[in-house]
C-alpha cells in the first residue's frame, strides 16, 4: 500500500538529505513501523490464548531488524544454515527457534540440532531416519493437497514440493515417536500475500480437525498448530488490508470450542514476515536516464537485483516521485534498471509525474523479499540499507555490495582432481 501517512510525513521532508549523505539506491526501513505493527499482531490474538510468532528471517535477514522483532518477543523461523546464524545471534535459542525443513541436508540438521537446539518442523516422512538425533518436540509441516487451493506465489498445494501428504501424516508422526519424540505440533502453509481473513481462518478450522484425527489415533496431544505465514498486505492503493483483528476473534473462537469438546487446547503459532516488515519498507532509487522509444522510459539507478519481485512476478510496487504529487500532467512510463533482461523493470506504463533526471523515486512495501531476495547477475551489486529509527535518526545497517565482495570467492588455494591418481 501507499506508504503510511505518518512515513510520509516524518521522510519525504529529509530524503534528498539523506539521499545526498547516503547516495542511492537504498532501501529504508522504518522502526515505528514494524514495532507498531507488530505489537498490533500481538494485541489481535489475546483474546485466544496469545500468539507466538515466529518472524520469517527469509522476508528481512537484517540482524537490525531481527534485533527489533526480538525485542517485541518474536521467535524466528528459519530454514538454511545462515537464517539460524542470524536468528541465534539475536539471542534465540532452542524453543524460540523454528527450523523449517525443506529437501535438507545433513549438514543444516546438525546445525539445527546445535547451539540449544530449536523446534524441528520436518517436511517430509523420509527424512525422519536421516534426522541424526529426534528432538523431544517435533513438528510436522502438513500439505492437504486437493482439499485446499493455494494461490498464484505459492502454488496449489497438490503441485506443492512442501508437506508431508494427507495419507503419510499419521505414519510420519509415528516414526517420529519410533524415534524418541514426545512432544508435538502441527505446522502448515498453504497460500502467500493472502488479503482475506477466512481462508486463515479455514486454515485453523484444518488444522484443529487434523489434530483431533492424530490425537485419537496416536494417543497424544499437541503443544500447538502452527498456521504458517502467508498474511498478505496491501500493494496497491485500492486493495484492502488484511483484517487481522477479525482473525484475531475467529481464532478464539475456534480453539474455546476445541477445549470444550477435548479439555485440552493447542497454542497458536504464526511465523509472518511480509505482514510484519513489508509495508515499512521502500527502495529509493534516483532517476538516471530518459529513453524515448516505442514507449517513454525511465531508467534509475537501482534494478532488479535490488528488487525481483516486480520482474518475477509481475508483483505491482507503489511509486512516488518526491515532491512531485499532483495528478496533473501524469503520463505512463516504464521504471525501468540496468540489467540486461527485459523484465528489469519496476512498472510497466504506470502514469507518473513528469520525471527530471536527478528526482528521487520511493518504490514502496520493500520490506520483505526485497534486498533478501537480490542476486548479482550481471555483475550488479546489492545496496545498502537503512533504518529509520524510533527517534528520528537514520542508520546504515548494511553497508552496499562491492566489487571487493563480487570477486571474494575467485580468491581461493588451487586444488584439482585427476583420474585414477590417489588422493
Amino acid at each position: 500500500m501507499p506508504v503510511s501517512r505518518s512515513l510520509r510525513e516524518r521522510l519525504y521532508p529529509l530524503l534528498p538529505e539523506i539521499a545526498a549523505h547516503f547516495g542511492t539506491p537504498f532501501h529504508l526501513y522504518d522502526e515505528a513501523g514494524i514495532r507498531r505493527t507488530g505489537e498490533r499482531l500481538v494485541r489481535a490474538f489475546a483474546a485466544a490464548g496469545g500468539l507466538r510468532e515466529y518472524y520469517a528471517v527469509k522476508a528481512l535477514p537484517n540482524p537490525r531488524i531481527l534485533g527489533i522483532l526480538r525485542e517485541l518477543g518474536f521467535g524466528f523461523d528459519c530454514s538454511s544454515i545462515a537464517e539460524l546464524r542470524l536468528a541465534r545471534g539475536t539471542g534465540a535459542c532452542g524453543e524460540e527457534l523454528m527450523f523449517t525443513s525443506n529437501n535438507t541436508s545433513a549438514q543444516e540438521f546438525d546445525a539445527a540440532l546445535a547451539d540449544g537446539g530449536c523446534i524441528l518442523n520436518l517436511d517430509d516422512l523420509s527424512l525422519v531416519p536421516k534426522v541424526p538425533r529426534m528432538p523431544l518436540l517435533v513438528c510436522f509441516r502438513y500439505n492437504p493437497g486437493p482439499a485446499r487451493e493455494g494461490n498464484a506465489i505459492i502454488g496449489r498445494p497438490v503441485e506443492a514440493k512442501y508437506g508431508v501428504p494427507h495419507e503419510q501424516l499419521e505414519e510420519a508422526f509415528r516414526a517420529a515417536i519410533a524415534r524418541g519424540a514426545g512432544r508435538f505440533g502441527l505446522h502448515t502453509m498453504l497460500a502467500s500475500n493472502e488479503r482475506d481473513y477466512r481462508y486463515m481462518e479455514q486454515t485453523i478450522v484444518m488444522l484443529l480437525e487434523r489434530l483431533q484425527a492424530l490425537a485419537a489415533a496416536l494417543a497424544i496431544r499437541f503443544e500447538f498448530i502452527n498456521i504458517g505465514g502467508g498474511l498478505g498486505i496491501p500493494y496497491r492503493p485500492d486493495e484492502s488490508p488484511f483484517d487481522i483483528e477479525a482473525l484475531g476473534r475467529k481464532a478464539a473462537e475456534h480453539l474455546a470450542r476445541f477445549a470444550d469438546r477435548h479439555g485440552w487446547r493447542p497454542a497458536l503459532f504464526m511465523e509472518s514476515g511480509r505482514y510484519v516488515t513489508g509495508p515499512h519498507g521502500v527502495l529509493v532509487t534516483r532517476a538516471i536516464n530518459h529513453k524515448h522509444g516505442y514507449r517513454e522510459y525511465v531508467g534509475v539507478d537501482a534494478c532488479m537485483s535490488a528488487l525481483m519481485r516486480p520482474g518475477m512476478y509481475g508483483a505491482y510496487h507503489h511509486i512516488d516521485v518526491v515532491g512531485k504529487d499532483d495528478q496533473a500532467g501524469r503520463r505512463p512510463v516504464d521504471v525501468v534498471g540496468s540489467l540486461c533482461e527485459n523484465n528489469d523493470k519496476f512498472a510497466i506504463q504506470r502514469p507518473l509525474p513528469p520525471i527530471a533526471e536527478g528526482d528521487l523515486l520511493v518504490v514502496h512495501d520493500t520490506g520483505a523479499h526485497g534486498h533478501a531476495m537480490g542476486f548479482n547477475y550481471n555483475g550488479r551489486l546489492r545496496p545498502q540499507e537503512l533504518l529509520l529509527t524510533a527517534d528520528g535518526r537514520v542508520e546504515r545497517i548494511r553497508r552496499a555490495e562491492t566489487l571487493e565482495d563480487h570477486f571474494a570467492t575467485l580468491q581461493f588455494a588451487p586444488q584439482s582432481w585427476t583420474p585414477g591418481r590417489a588422493p
